[in-house]
């Protein structure tokens, strides 16, 4: 009977044994060097996102809508925002029910190492996983976005009877040298594991896609830590699971790939790793269309979050040349717009625009103050961020240039670093 093997959560869903048996490994310690200036002071999985997320919300609200509620957080660099984040938002479960999130600092638990790698991370945290006798370990990056429902994984896993199973994403061949990608036969067996390849193998029958590892893995308890502290005693190896992991355990074992397709359509499902200022920012703006591809609305998926207590958006003013208004938008909670007119763009919490100003394209990043008669476009503006009266940005790519960070694409970072040193 279904109702002995499973139990619906509360996004009335099924939650499998699978799924309550399995203990996710977040991986949200890295640097984030890509994103320049936005990770000057926090780790990439605590941008912002979205109007009133963080990157890491995705990956935790995977989890917990899919009945994993034991998760575990491994912390590295400039961690301290994805701390506070994570303790006011995601608390809420409950400790007697064997549910919890807990963040895990680089401790050097095992020699005097910092984590030294996604498969060092790891294995410095066997002993701390052994202690919650996971039947599953579910290995997870912290820095991508999409809706995922993590329990056909598992079940694909056991089902092909794995020993590791990797979570791909058909790509552009063109884009492959971003990406490790993976080799499969035709029953999805790895054959081969290429890391960012200029010459990628194509999906057979399908020769403008690639498949590229999502850094998501499943992987049994006893295998993994079998295979962990092999890879820690080889001196050679730089202790991660796409270039030391994964290559070896092709030869020698069953490792499949799971195609992240939607379980009723077989549609692509939507993935993106906001990996470098262009990517964050597409991903941003394609919020703001009339269907995209990623349903933040979606009751039956909800993206979880700490939001703080903020009153509605609010326009003021309508007068030719100071009307506040938002055309083709996305405004969060606390928002004034005085007076000015935004177009295509996505506010995020706490902004303010004063009168006269124009917005267009943008992405703006919480507690922003934008004075009057500014004018922006095709910019980030990040968190704190106070333009002064009458600056235009994203217009004069020369003048930009010399104060501001400009992306292969053409867009207009701005920090408050920077903006504090030009004034």
């Amino acid at each position: 009977m279904a109702h002995e093997h499973s139990a619906r959560n509360s996004a009335g869903r099924y939650v499998s044994r699978l799924t309550s048996g399995t203990l996710a490994v977040v991986m949200a310690g890295g640097r984030g060097e890509r994103l320049k200036g936005l990770t000057e002071h926090r780790c990439k999985p605590a941008t912002p996102f979205g109007g009133k997320f963080r990157i890491v919300d995705f990956v935790l609200s995977n989890c917990v809508n899919s009945g994993i509620r034991q998760i575990a957080v491994l912390t590295q660099y400039k961690a301290q925002s994805l701390i506070q984040h994570v303790q006011r938002g995601w608390s809420y479960l409950r400790g007697e029910f064997g549910e919890f999130i807990e963040l895990i600092p680089a401790q050097q638990q095992i020699g005097e190492c910092w984590y030294r790698g996604t498969a060092d991370a790891v294995y410095q945290n066997l002993e701390y996983i052994r202690s919650h006798h996971p039947t599953h370990v579910l290995v997870l990056a912290g820095d991508h976005i999409y809706k995922m429902d993590y329990g056909p994984m598992i079940a694909y896993h056991e089902q092909c009877e794995a020993a590791i199973t990797v979570g791909v994403v058909d790509v552009p061949v063109e884009r492959a040298s971003e990406f490790g990608i993976v080799t499969t036969d035709d029953t999805n067996r790895v054959v081969k594991f290429a890391e960012k390849p200029r010459d990628p193998d194509p999906i057979p029958g399908r020769p403008g896609l690639a498949r590229a590892s999502m850094g998501i893995y499943v992987i049994g308890t006893e295998r993994l830590e079998k295979i962990l502290t092999d890879d820690a005693a080889d001196a050679g190896s730089s202790h991660d699971f796409g270039k030391n992991i994964i290559p070896p355990a092709i030869e020698r074992m069953r490792v499949f790939a799971y195609p992240f397709y939607d379980v009723e359509t077989r549609a692509q499902s939507y993935w993106r790793d906001v990996g470098n200022l262009d990517a964050f920012y597409e991903a941003n703006m394609e919020l703001v269309a009339v269907n995209p591809e990623l349903n933040v609305y979606d009751e039956q998926w909800p993206i979880w979050t700490y939001q703080a207590q903020q009153p509605p958006a609010k326009f003021v003013f309508d007068e030719d040349g100071r009307r506040g208004m938002a055309v083709n938008s996305m405004t969060a909670g606390g928002c004034i717009i005085s007076g000015a007119y935004i177009a295509q763009s996505l506010l995020s919490t706490d902004v303010r625009v004063d009168e006269g100003s124009r917005v267009e394209q943008s992405v703006i990043l919480p507690s922003v103050s934008i004075g009057r008669r500014c004018a922006i476009r095709r910019c980030i503006i990040d968190e704190h961020c106070v333009i002064p009266d009458g600056m235009r940005i994203g217009f004069d790519p020369a003048a930009d240039a010399e104060r501001f960070t400009i992306t292969p694409g053409g867009v207009v970072l701005v920090t408050a670093d920077t903006m504090k040193a030009k004034r």
